[in-house]
This record gives C-alpha cells, structure tokens and sequence, in this order.
C-alpha cells in the first residue's frame, strides 16, 4: 500500500516542475513591453510636448515654477489635448511617486451623482498633503481633483461640489474638463480660470502624424496625411486611431486616400454626387433606390448629413433660398437622428425636400 502510494507522488512530481518552469518561462515572457494604444503612447508626458495650446501651457509652466495653481475649467472640442495637458501638469507637480497619492481622477464612466461628490470627493479633498518628492523638487502642499466630462454631471452634484470647492481650498485644487461650458453651473465657472482648448491647426496635427508614422516605420502619401487631417477636424486623438488601424489593415503596405475613406466611414463624393442628380431627376422611385443603397452600404445618414452641409453650402449651382431651405433641413434631420429617429425615414424626408427644392425652378 506504502509503495502504491509512494509511486504515484513520485510520478507526480515531474509534472508539478514542469509546470512551474512553464510559469517561469512565462512570468520571463511576460517582461516583454506590452502593446499599448498609439493614442495613449505619444500622449504627452510634459506640459512642454502639449501642441498648440500656448496659452493654457504658458499659464500651467508658470504655476509649476511657483507650485501654485488656480482651480481650473478645460473646455473645447474632443482630442485637442484637455486630459493629457492637466495630467502631463500633475506628474510635473508630484513626480512618478506621489502622484497616485495627490491625484483623484473621476471620469464619466464612474458614478458621480451627488452622493459620490458628498463622499467620494469630500473625503479626498479632507485629507492633508504631506510627503516630499524623492528627487528632492520641491513639492506643493495641495492635492488636485480631476472631473472629466464635468458637464454629464447633473446639476445638484455640480452644486454640491461648489461647497467643497470653497471650503477646502488650501489642500485641494480642482479641474473641470468638459466639451460645452454652457452645461456647468455659474457658481463653479466663477470660481475656476476658464481656457478653452482650440481645434488644432492642420500644419500641428500633419507634423504629429508623421512624427508618429516615423517612429512607427509607417509607410503612408502625404495626401492620405492631409486627407487623414480633414477627415479628424481638429480632433487628433480620432486622427492618431484611424492611422493604427490603416496600419494594421494594410500590413506594412502604403497606405492611400482611399483606405483612409474606408476607415474612417466617409461616405465617397460620388456616391453623394449621385444622390443630389438623384434628387434633380424628380423621380422618387429612383430616390427611394439610391437611399436604399446608401442605408444597405452601411453608410450613417448622420455622416452624409455633415458632407451635404458642406456640398450644399460651398455649391455655387443653387441660389440663397433654396441652401437655406436645405440646410434648416439638415438641422432638423440632424436633431432627429440625434434622438434616435429611423435613418431610412429621416433620409427619405431630406432627398424629398431637396428634391422638391431643386425641382422647382
């Protein structure tokens, strides 16, 4: 019975070190540097690396020479840099080691109704800052909150926040980053330094996405870069992604104008050319196909909204009332679909006027 039961364990035994030198092995693997999102790879470390925001960065370098820095509002647009220039500032501010202990970051997707701002945040702000960098800098004695999308908070826990604000103002400092001002209650606009963040420039933008195509061995025309630019509208953050994926889907190959049209779910301009000559025809059977066709394509009428806007007003073939007519259209198919209408029917009703427009004369 002894030997029975010897046997097995020693048989056993084998298998057991194999699998921890299989661990090993793969605890040794797992060194390897991950691979990270291009957006999250370029985002600037340093006040210094944020692009075209000279204002804001004049502003933050000041503050990190003196340690001090006001409540701030961050507002404007998508991708032009708001969250990456104020976390670029709190790494200067604290270093690499204080920072997980100074910054509190709450973000959309987190709940922050005003239960969580009552003591979630409260409870943050309460505590006091103490501790010294280990490089020896010199450290500020305050703590900063940062509130992403501040205006998807509802109106009672922004008014909520305005107390805290106040009241802790000698170990806390708050941002408020948000995409409309208009949506942050007055008490808490008046009591921060506002910088709007612009769209960025063309020429700023086409110098990153080539500094990122250098480092990343990216093969790509300089028309698909400058189409690329247009496509993202000031957005770089939209701009950098549909790089990676043009990247990944081309496989070291050159990327072109074309692919870049794909990506990035651009409706072509012929396709539009033909709905508007649909429209001309005063037929809507043949209308009621090309719309068709453009839904079963996969293309998103909330697209074709934004270039028909464009086409409409750059046109020079149709007169001032009929683009105004046309465009007051668009708003309201605009609005529609925002709210979740049926694209087939609210692009049926758009063609209709359009076509009842340039039919007319």
């Amino acid at each position: 019975m002894q030997a029975f039961l010897k046997g097995p364990a020693s048989i056993s035994t084998k298998p057991v070190a194999a699998k921890e030198k299989s661990a090993a092995g793969s605890s040794g693997e797992g060194k390897r540097t991950k691979p990270i999102p291009w957006v999250e790879k370029y985002r600037p470390k340093n006040v210094d690396e944020v692009a075209f925001q000279d204002e804001v960065v004049a502003v933050l370098k000041k503050s990190l020479e003196g340690a001090d820095l006001p409540n701030l509002l961050f507002y404007g647009p998508p991708g032009t840099g708001k969250t990456s220039t104020i976390l670029a500032a709190a790494r200067e501010l604290f270093g690499p080691d204080l920072f997980r202990q100074r910054v509190l970051e709450l973000n959309a997707s987190d709940e922050r109704g005003i239960q969580v701002i009552r003591e979630k945040v409260k409870a943050f702000a309460q505590l006091t800052a103490s501790g010294s960098r280990s490089d020896g800098k010199m450290c500020p004695p305050f703590k900063i909150v940062i509130l992403d999308e501040a205006d998807s908070m509802t109106s009672a826990a922004q008014a909520a926040l305005r107390r805290t604000m106040e009241k802790e103002s000698k170990t806390t400092r708050f941002c408020l980053i948000c995409n409309y001002i208009s949506r942050i209650i007055e008490p808490l606009t008046s009591r921060c330094s506002k910088f709007r963040f612009k769209p960025l420039s063309d020429s700023i933008q086409q110098q990153r996405l080539l500094d990122v195509s250098e480092k990343e061995h990216v093969k790509i025309s300089d028309e698909a870069v400058s189409y690329l630019v247009k496509v993202s509208e000031g957005d770089l953050r939209k701009a950098i992604t549909f790089l990676q994926s043009a990247t990944r889907l081309m496989g070291g190959k050159e990327i072109t104008e074309k692919i870049i049209t794909e990506i990035a779910g651009v409706i072509p301009k012929e396709t539009i050319d033909e709905l508007l000559l649909g429209c001309q025809s005063g037929s809507f059977e043949k209308l009621e196909t090309l719309a068709k066709n453009l839904i079963n394509e996969g293309f998103a009428v909330a697209q074709l909204v934004n270039q028909l806007h464009d086409t409409i007003v750059e046109s020079e073939d149709y007169s001032d009332k009929q683009k105004s007519a046309i465009v007051e259209k668009l708003a309201e198919v605009d609005k529609c679909l925002a709210d979740g209408a049926d694209e087939f029917l609210q692009l049926m009703s758009l063609c209709a006027l359009v076509m009842q427009q340039l039919t007319q004369n």
